[in-house]
């Protein structure tokens, strides 16, 4: 039987004052895929029928390789950023939670790696 009060047990268990930076970056990623999907969709739509070729003569360019990897390394991050609040929310148990959550990191990271060096062999193969 504890003798403390609400207070002293909710003391130090509080706020990690990082709600608010959260929510922010994530409205900020949302806002800036709008136009990177916008600028990405449209050259990867004019080469998506032509093949290889087609698709590398597209990426080479410079401008439209930059637009894809802000497009991958952006969109990766606001999907990490929306999953991690779900895990966090409706995810029970401390052990579950921390799996999950060391999970979406690595396989984010991964996959945000991994087109980033497609694109980038694909701009710079000769």
């Amino acid at each position: 039987m504890s003798y403390k009060t609400d207070y002293a047990r909710a003391r130090h268990w509080g706020s990690a004052h990082d709600g608010v930076h959260h929510f922010w970056v994530q409205r900020v990623t949302a806002i800036a895929l709008v136009p990177l999907t916008i600028f990405f969709i449209f050259p990867f739509a004019n080469a998506l029928g032509g093949g290889y070729e087609a698709m590398r003569a597209t990426y080479q360019n410079g401008w439209n390789a930059f637009i894809a990897i802000s497009f991958l390394t952006v969109s990766f991050y606001h999907l990490k950023l929306g999953l991690q609040v779900i895990i966090e929310d409706y995810v029970p148990g401390q052990p579950n939670r921390l799996i999950l959550l060391l999970a979406n990191i690595l396989l984010n990271a991964a996959f945000a790696i991994a087109g980033v060096l497609a694109i980038a062999y694909i701009a710079f193969s000769a």
